[in-house]
């Protein structure tokens, strides 16, 4: 029986309530943030600025969770939430940067008028590579900002799930070795 193992379903099932729970509580802090988010007072820096912020904190908050999710006594839980909180900071990031591309200059986007959920909607049809059509990068500066989207969603993907496999595996293997009776 693995450390991560609770001991009765109905342990498990209070367990499961409280991280959906959790989950679908931190997504719409993350969306109701973005609406209410005064993004205004972001205009007067340079478009670039904001996104590669916030990508550098993202990048720092990643290495955290996954330290985290390797000392955690439930990792593959504990990497459960973690991608359920990062994914949704990191798609508001790009529908924030979107939105602020589309208020600097409306040429950006073959759509006038960008609002918070269309720059959102945006971001999704381009994280879910479904890409409709609808809302297309016109410019040049926007369509370089959609090629880094869609090469960190690869990396997101690819290398993100890698990383919190490791530290599930990592974290498991520490339980493990902690709850092992000693040889001596």
């Amino acid at each position: 029986m693995g450390q991560e193992q609770v001991q009765t379903a109905r342990q498990r099932r209070r367990l499961l309530l409280r991280v959906v729970l959790r989950v679908l509580a931190s997504a719409a802090l993350v969306i109701a943030v973005y609406y209410v988010l005064p993004m205004d007072l972001l205009a007067h820096l340079p478009l670039w600025l904001p996104l590669a912020v916030g990508l550098v904190l993202l990048a720092a908050w990643g290495a955290w969770e996954i330290r985290s999710i390797t000392n955690s006594r439930t990792p593959t839980i504990r990497a459960i939430e973690s991608l359920s909180e990062f994914v949704p900071v990191f798609l508001v990031l790009f529908a924030a940067g979107y939105y602020l591309m589309a208020q600097a200059d409306p040429a950006n986007f073959n759509v006038e008028g960008l609002t918070r959920t269309d720059s959102l909607y945006f971001t999704l049809t381009i994280f879910s590579t479904v890409g409709f059509g609808d809302i297309t990068a016109a410019s040049q500066v926007a369509r370089i900002t959609v090629m880094v989207q869609m090469v960190l969603n690869l990396v997101l993907i690819g290398a993100g799930v890698r990383l919190l496999t490791a530290a599930v595996h990592t974290g498991v293997a520490r339980r493990q070795a902690e709850s092992a009776p000693d040889d001596a």
